[in-house]
């Protein structure tokens, strides 16, 4: 990509998009396209339309998206369908009619089928039942992979589809109803430590295994398949290692300085037990993520004392 060509970061505000906002700048790209949902709101056709044929990007990494964890996925179900069907359809569409050079759509780990055999390969999508609390969403994403592999196909498009491993860091969501497991493990060990509790509750399994991507490593791999991939076909970003949750949990214990105990309440849901990528083609390609899960861990709760913690009401 040109240093002086024309970028849209959709979603650059989220949790994906502001990391791959500061891989662009880190790498000394300024000619940014950054828009708020409320400047323009992508579900809106004419309103995306109109964007496009205004400003003409050349380049697009689409990260906009609605997300949230269990909670929100069971609860929120046809706001994550249509949000992001309305949201991937006029991206691809617009960003295919206006002549953007190269396109990137970011899918999720939760599009492979439920019970997928480990570590999940690309070929395994479509091959299972997906897991139900995130069903709708998971059918979202896996419609925005096919509508980008269709373009390609129909109209010669370089439109490519990544599947990041889960992604935590820098602007990541707290709030307990929409949050991941990370920021929820941070805020409940902070919570705890600051009113000095001896033990926090986490909804779902001990043992179900997460591959944890950290947000940075996560943009640095879409910058690098944007200079280095040009295929429709899916590829996977990950760690090439996985934890389970209690092993989680024990490492921001021990980074938030938590002495407490971590309950797991088993009877709430867990969403999928395994979510390990394999990252092989990724690394044939020559790229692996820098950033252990220790030094990861530590920078997201650096950033969550910084930016979240001041507000709660626990401080």
């Amino acid at each position: 990509m040109e240093k002086n060509a024309k970028i849209y970061i959709a979603g650059h505000r989220g949790l994906a998009g502001s990391a791959i906002t500061r891989a662009l700048r880190r790498q000394g790209y300024e000619n940014l396209l950054l828009k708020s949902s409320s400047e323009l709101d992508l579900r809106d056709q004419q309103a995306t339309e109109s964007f496009f044929s205004r400003e003409k990007p050349k380049y697009v990494f689409d990260a906009a998206a609605k997300v949230g964890g269990l909670q929100a996925n069971s609860t929120y179900r046809a706001d994550f369908m249509y949000d992001n069907i309305q949201i991937q359809n006029n991206l691809v569409h617009s960003s295919w009619k206006h002549g953007v050079q190269k396109f990137l759509f970011l899918g999720s780990n939760c599009i492979y089928p439920k019970d997928c055999p480990q570590p999940m390969k690309e070929e395994h999508l479509w091959t299972g039942l997906l897991e139900p609390t995130n069903q709708p969403y998971a059918v979202a994403k896996l419609a925005g992979i096919e509508m980008c592999q269709a373009y390609s196909f129909q109209h010669g498009a370089d439109f490519i589809s990544v599947i990041p491993a889960s992604i935590y860091g820098p602007q990541d969501n707290y709030d307990l109803t929409h949050a991941h497991i990370i920021p929820t493990l941070i805020t409940k060990c902070h919570e705890a430590k600051v009113r000095g509790e001896e033990e926090v509750k986490i909804p779902g399994s001990a043992d179900r295994r997460r591959e944890m991507l950290y947000a940075d490593d996560m943009a640095d791999a879409c910058f690098f398949l944007m200079q280095h991939y040009d295929s429709s076909e899916v590829i996977n970003i990950g760690t090439n290692k996985d934890h389970t949750v209690r092993e989680l949990a024990n490492l921001v214990k021990d980074v938030v300085g938590f002495e407490g105990e971590v309950l797991f309440e088993t009877g709430k849901p867990t969403g999928m037990l395994l979510k390990f990528l394999d990252s092989k083609k990724i690394t044939d390609l020559g790229w692996k993520a820098p950033t252990d899960i220790r030094e990861g861990l530590e920078k997201a709760y650096q950033w969550f004392l910084e930016h979240v913690a001041p507000q709660g009401d626990y401080c």
